[in-house]
């Protein structure tokens, strides 16, 4: 998700981790049922009678293999209106655009994505540079390859491993957070980037068959201070939750 910062305020461009899930690939175990056939003898002779088979006429079928559960989410929200303008406001202060610049995707119902990013020009005071991103993937449950739960979840774990292993991140600090959909991690880490020190808060939620992930990322030029480790924790954990409702209202409409 990460992008190249920039080299001077105008042109500023904080990296946003992006992590793509590799393709999974599995096997299905067909199960196989013996059927025995015996033979007995009559007291008259040597005349051989079948025993009945398991696939005669109230016999048991093989069961067939438990179909997967349907993904619980169908589609993804607009990914540029799932934060509100308020919060734009709040935590991207004199974004270039309110409405955002929406990712490239060959699928918007499997994946979509947005960002938001602005110079607030304090004057003698410096410039503060913030940038938030959320990404939006959904999965459907694909015999072969596993539920849409399953299949987020290993997105999930992706996700926080990628955020984690940031190259050059220093201080790194990881938490659960609580309440936010089925599972939810915040990652904080420093990153310096063209001399800026760039301070980034990173939280992956997944949600049933669904997985979002936020960064909220600033830093300070010109005298201004980078955002402390819980402004952009803060301001990734609210953003987040205005994205895990979105996907629950597209798919209520």
């Amino acid at each position: 998700m990460h992008r190249s910062a920039p080299a001077t305020p105008e042109k500023a461009h904080a990296p946003a981790p992006r992590i793509r899930l590799a393709r999974v690939l599995a096997c299905a175990a067909v199960p196989v049922m013996l059927v025995a056939a015996g033979c007995s003898s009559d007291s008259g002779g040597d005349k051989k009678k079948d025993a009945p088979s398991a696939s005669s006429s109230g016999g048991k079928q093989a069961s067939a293999s438990p179909s997967l559960a349907p993904a619980k989410f169908k589609k993804l929200p607009e990914a540029c209106q799932s934060i509100g303008e308020k919060s734009i406001d709040k935590y991207v202060p004199k974004a270039k655009t309110k409405a955002g610049e929406v990712g490239k995707t060959s699928d918007p119902q499997s994946q979509a994505s947005c960002t938001w990013n602005g110079l607030d020009d304090k004057g003698v005071d410096g410039s503060n540079y913030r940038w938030l991103d959320v990404d939006f993937k959904r999965y459907d449950s694909t015999p072969g390859l596993g539920s849409g739960d399953a299949l987020a979840q290993k997105q999930f774990d992706r996700a926080v491993s990628g955020a984690q292993g940031t190259a050059d991140a220093k201080n790194v600090k990881t938490s659960p957070v609580s309440g936010l959909g089925d599972q939810a991690t915040a990652i904080t880490f420093d990153l310096k980037k063209t001399d800026a020190d760039f301070r980034y808060g990173v939280v992956v939620v997944r949600t049933a068959n669904t997985v979002v992930a936020v960064d909220y990322n600033g830093t300070g030029y010109q005298g201004a201070d980078a955002p402390s480790a819980g402004d952009v924790q803060d301001g990734a954990t609210a953003t987040a939750k205005e994205a895990v409702a979105a996907v629950a209202t597209a798919n209520n409409k």
